[in-house]
């Protein structure tokens, strides 16, 4: 059985690396969880492997706020010290602070 350690936290902010989008992660997988529909869909020279861990993150771009689901490869740390604005953060998370949202949920 492979084990694998998330390099990314809960209540951290991530950028993609490729592509123009950050978000707050709020979820972990430690191997890929979702449909093999949505994994057929990404181009195949760009698809990541499914034995890493895979974030659910409260993303943003430039124009809208959405969830996403991303591979650790394809993340990076962000540090720019500017908060996320999508909407759904204070359901799960407290206020911005030191570079993080602290969890406001108890979790199972």
């Amino acid at each position: 059985m492979h084990t694998s350690r998330a390099k990314y936290h809960l209540g951290q902010v991530v950028r993609h690396r490729k592509h123009p989008f950050r978000g707050v992660v709020f979820d972990v997988d430690a191997m890929f969880s979702n449909t093999d529909e949505w994994y057929e869909a990404i181009p195949e020279d760009s698809r990541p492997s499914k034995d890493q861990p895979f974030y659910h993150l409260l993303a943003e771009n430039d124009s809208s706020f959405y969830v996403a689901y991303v591979s650790e490869q394809n993340l990076v740390a962000d540090y720019s010290g500017e908060p996320v604005d999508h909407p759904d953060l204070e359901d799960l998370f407290g206020a911005f602070e030191d570079g993080v949202y602290p969890l406001q949920i108890n979790l199972n």
